[in-house]
């Protein structure tokens, strides 16, 4: 099925100017950032319409001879580079004429609710007015508000193209409050802020070493001790983990840093896998995103903590996430520094994730039919 992008014009692909009309050459301006991620886009397989509003167009307010011009213009530069229009669809009367075809009203682009090839839920509309979110509500699609403050050209391709599995979860308790957003299709410097420091940066090793955009945002209940606050930390993000791989088609599923591997140079991959060496500790990991919560641990700490984190949290963390996760996890860590161990165990823990977490395809990963 095809995948339609519906685009305002002006203000959109083209500056719009003060008087709000697009009359001579001297007023042509292509929008930042516009033709990038129209390849972007139509490389991912989406087809452009053209849907914009010219009031009066035809008119000794606005005469038309005045609009072909930078209006062609802007339709040859684009073709220059690439990008084509399925079909442009311009409205020509005044707000008070209510025709059914100006937008937010449909009337211009009605056949593509009655065509069975075309896949409304993966379209989108983008404009830079409340009447194209509007329009975009009445055709049953995505709508994106382009300028500042809102979306701009590169955000609105990754969102479409790459259709990111994101997810934006609050945990709000008499004991703590957290926000945790993830975004698993893109990497990004994690921002942790959980009131213990040492967390703080295992945390970071989580996002950074795991391959995705991971914020989190905690106000605990420190004066009574740590534990709820590294408890709903890993229920948080397990949650989000769980809310953002959606139906888990296409996932690898499974990721593998199996101790077998220690047989191998430190770092070296393995035929199954990896492990993770950091200095004279050595940590591994397997993990299988099946639904099913597991959690297996074999280590011992040689500190009650590290820095402001009680080391006896550390494997409570990791079942916290398992349980909101749906995620089976054997963890396994050997060491002599604490400090070591526990930042190995976020580090393989990490790693594992990033095999499992990848996109390979487009199948589910069970022959259950469900995960």
């Amino acid at each position: 099925m095809k995948k339609i992008l519906f685009i305002d014009r002006d203000g959109v692909l083209i500056e719009e100017p003060a008087d709000f009309q697009i009359d001579s050459f001297e007023k042509f301006r292509l929008v930042e950032g516009v033709i990038p991620a129209l390849l972007k886009l139509r490389d991912a397989g989406f087809e452009f319409v053209m849907v914009s509003n010219q009031d009066g167009l035809g008119t000794a307010s606005f005469p038309r001879e005045q609009f072909i011009g930078p209006h062609e213009l802007l339709l040859q530069v684009l073709a220059s580079q690439g990008v084509a229009f399925r079909e442009v669809c311009i409205d020509e009367h005044f707000p008070a004429d209510n025709s059914p075809n100006r937008k937010p009203g449909i009337g211009m682009v009605m056949r593509y609710l009655r065509d069975r090839d075309i896949d409304l839920d993966a379209s989108a509309m983008v404009g830079d007015r409340e009447t194209d979110m509007q329009f975009a509500a009445n055709l049953g699609v995505r709508g994106f508000r382009f300028g500042s403050g809102a979306y701009g050209w590169a955000e609105i391709a990754h969102q479409l193209a790459d259709a990111p599995r994101t997810a934006r979860v609050e945990r709000n308790t008499k004991e703590t409050r957290i926000e945790v957003a993830i975004d698993l299709d893109r990497s990004a410097d994690p921002v942790i802020a959980s009131g213990l420091d040492f967390f703080d940066h295992m945390l970071e090793q989580l996002g950074k070493h795991g391959g995705f955009s991971l914020q989190l945002r905690c106000a605990g209940d420190l004066h009574i001790d740590e534990h709820h606050t590294v408890e709903d930390c890993g229920l948080a993000v397990g949650s989000a983990l769980k809310q953002a791989l959606g139906n888990k088609r296409g996932i690898g599923r499974y990721g593998f840093s199996p101790a077998e591997a220690a047989s191998q140079e430190p770092g070296q991959q393995c035929k199954s896998g990896f492990t993770l060496p950091m200095d004279e500790t050595q940590a591994s990991a397997t993990l299988d995103f099946s639904g099913r919560p597991y959690f297996v641990f074999d280590g011992k700490f040689p500190r009650e903590s590290v820095g402001d984190l009680p080391t006896e949290l550390v494997p409570h963390f990791f079942r916290s996430l398992c349980e909101n996760a749906g995620l089976n996890l054997h963890l396994t860590v050997r060491g002599e520094n604490a400090h070591h161990m526990v930042e190995a165990c976020f580090k393989v823990v990490a790693r594992a994730l990033r095999q499992a977490i990848r996109r390979e395809g487009s199948e589910l990963p069970s022959t259950k039919g469900v995960l």
